[in-house]
């Protein structure tokens, strides 16, 4: 499932392109889920894509998956999972 968010057509200000994109895998959140609930905080993983300084080039940013679960604190089970996530 992907949600996309792009943020000068969604408030009608002038800003470089930027685009925000909520990027989720329902049987890789279940599997986390079923291990630490507090994981849906993390959920969806974000992905952006934005407008360099350079107009000719673009950013591409995403989250790394294992860095973030030490938001809910550790859990072994869930590294298998980030892994996962991270390819």
């Amino acid at each position: 499932m992907l949600c996309e968010i792009d943020i000068k057509e969604k408030l009608g200000v002038d800003f470089r392109r930027y685009v925000i994109l909520g990027a989720c895998n329902p049987t890789l959140a279940y599997k986390s889920l079923q291990e630490e609930l507090d994981i849906g905080l993390l959920l969806p993983c974000n992905v952006i894509v934005y407008e360099a300084d350079d107009k000719s080039k673009s950013v591409i940013s995403a989250v790394d998956a294992k860095a973030m679960l030490s938001v809910v604190g550790y859990n072994p089970r869930l590294d298998e999972v980030a892994i996962e996530v991270n390819m």
